[in-house]
């Protein structure tokens, strides 16, 4: 499935435009718009729409048990890894100084918040590499909108001076994994 992109310079608030407020008064990306004009906002949201478009692969699971698994990890991963680095990013990052919460509000940078975010990332990895410790993907025999988010994760941390740490085997070895998917280097 292929989809239109527009791209949004954030570096340059371009979220913050009167004309990105129109289509997102949240000022966040991603934003999907559907032939409808129908316009989805959360990635949550817009990953349940296209996994519903186009069910197979499964990237959400395909027993209740597996989705309920593959959700209960997704939520884990934004709570204590997503929501981490955006403490560590948003309250370090100059050009951010007053928008240290996503969103048309302006709100001040606190820095300790930054040095918990990083801690909280590390305590993050540990657990992701103790749960990789047996498997392949993040929830059972298939890779998932779990694998995803943790990959992403995994990602961003460089953004806040942050890597996998060295004794993290599992969480390396599955990192390694998913980079070699040809999705990863879309």
């Amino acid at each position: 499935m292929a989809l239109d992109t527009v791209q949004v310079d954030l570096a340059n608030g371009e979220q913050f435009s009167d004309e990105f407020r129109r289509i997102n008064p949240d000022c966040a990306v991603p934003v999907l718009e559907l032939d409808d004009g129908t316009l989805l906002s959360e990635v949550g949201a817009i990953c349940q729409y296209l996994e519903e478009l186009q069910p197979e692969p499964s990237l959400f699971g395909s027993t209740p048990v597996e989705r309920a698994m593959v959700t209960m990890w997704n939520t884990k991963i934004e709570q204590q890894g997503f929501m981490a680095i955006a403490d560590a990013f948003r309250n370090s990052t100059k050009g951010l100084k007053q928008n240290a919460i996503t969103g048309p509000e302006q709100f001040t940078q606190i820095p300790e918040l930054a040095d918990r975010g990083r801690k909280r990332v590390q305590l993050f990895f540990e657990k992701l590499d103790s749960h990789l410790s047996d498997k392949a993907h993040i929830v059972g025999e298939n890779f998932s909108i779990a694998d995803i988010s943790a990959f992403v994760v995994v990602d961003f941390v460089g953004w806040i001076k942050v890597a996998i740490p060295d004794d993290a085997i599992n969480l390396a070895r599955w990192h390694a994994s998913v980079s070699a998917r040809p999705s990863a280097a879309a």
